[in-house]
């Protein structure tokens, strides 16, 4: 590399602006005020009404059934994509059915 091209090289550029971010984030530090640790200031604020907290317990079904309809969907999609032209259009034809029917299954299901 030449002279100044160096610094445009991707692994100086990402240090550099890495930098660039924490000075930023080490100045704003520096400028906003100071906590003060009183009992209103750390709970939630829900207009002055005392709510309990209680633990949520996440499901991962739903995303598993978008996860699926995603890759479904993409795998088709590329598929159908790199099919040459000829009769074996009409095969993919079938493939798009099955795809149909295979996300009507994962829709009907839940």
């Amino acid at each position: 590399m030449k002279g100044l091209e160096f610094l445009l090289s991707p692994p100086v550029a990402f240090f550099f602006f890495l930098a660039v971010a924490y000075l930023l984030y080490a100045l704003g530090g520096e400028m906003a005020p100071k906590l003060n640790r009183t009992g209103g200031k750390l709970t939630t604020y829900a207009c002055g009404e005392n709510i309990p907290g209680y633990q949520v317990q996440f499901g991962f079904r739903l995303f598993y059934t978008f996860a699926l309809f995603f890759t479904i969907m993409h795998v088709a999609t590329l598929v159908i994509a790199t099919i040459p032209m000829g009769k074996i259009v009409y095969a993919a034809i079938i493939y798009l059915a099955m795809i149909f029917l295979s996300i009507m299954a994962l829709i009907s299901r839940s």
